[in-house]
């Protein structure tokens, strides 16, 4: 198969993951990123030369081995660290899942040039996008990366016909209240490729990562966020599509 010897470094691979996408997913969790998220759960997939490199025949052999329960209703999810930082890599996995009848799906920031996404997202059934934060300056004060960006992004993804499930994590004292929460719903309803939109509410789970890598923790001290800090997200949203 054309590409299969091409490589990439990938962190680490779930074999049934349930929040990646619809139904069942196999889960590529690609190794390196270039944001730098203050609530980020995986700073173990930051750097670049960090993970295993592997081919695609190598992964497509150990999706294969799921696709008794993946086939049906669920598929294959690319995540990370950012899948489009290995964007060759990532378009050449993605094009020989689908060769084989697998459901994919990206889970992006959309940290990378346009042009190399729109190479991914030929192959991409469904994106997963991650809107860190609805300010220009929340943006780049806490992840490193760019509102308007991401935005050309999600524009990106309209234009090529793509569904959105746009994913965005409320953390306490951060991104948190009725603005934000009016500003999150204004750039959703402003696609209208975007099915629906997942809160992910902060949790502290990370943090023991962050010891063991000689990190500290930017959010030390903030809070997991509860029922009522999502409250005023779920009232501007309104009902599900």
């Amino acid at each position: 198969m054309e590409n299969s010897a091409l490589s990439g470094r990938v962190h680490s691979f779930q074999s049934m993951g349930a929040v990646d996408g619809p139904g069942l997913r196999y889960v590529v969790f690609f190794q390196g990123c270039p944001l730098r998220c203050a609530y980020c759960h995986n700073p173990d997939t930051w750097a670049f030369e960090g993970g295993q490199e592997v081919t695609v025949e190598e992964v497509l052999q150990k999706v294969r081995r799921c696709a008794p329960y993946i086939k049906k209703n669920g598929g294959v999810t690319l995540t990370g660290g950012e899948p489009l930082a290995q964007s060759a890599f990532a378009a050449a996995l993605l094009a020989a899942l689908k060769a084989e009848g697998f459901h994919t799906a990206l889970d992006t920031s959309g940290a990378a040039s346009l042009e190399s996404a729109a190479k991914v997202l030929e192959h991409t059934d469904l994106v997963l996008a991650d809107l860190k934060f609805t300010t220009e300056e929340d943006y780049r004060r806490h992840t490193g990366g760019s509102l308007a960006h991401t935005l050309e992004f999600l524009g990106l993804c309209r234009e090529m016909g793509r569904p959105v499930w746009l994913r965005h994590v409320v953390a306490p004292g951060l991104n948190d209240g009725p603005e934000a929460a009016a500003r999150l719903a204004a750039l959703a309803k402003g696609y209208e490729n975007v099915e629906k939109v997942e809160l992910l509410p902060f949790r502290t789970l990370c943090i023991e990562k962050y010891a063991a890598l000689g990190l500290p923790f930017p959010l030390e001290g903030t809070p997991p966020a509860g029922k009522e800090h999502l409250a005023p997200f779920y009232e501007a949203l309104g009902p599900p599509k």
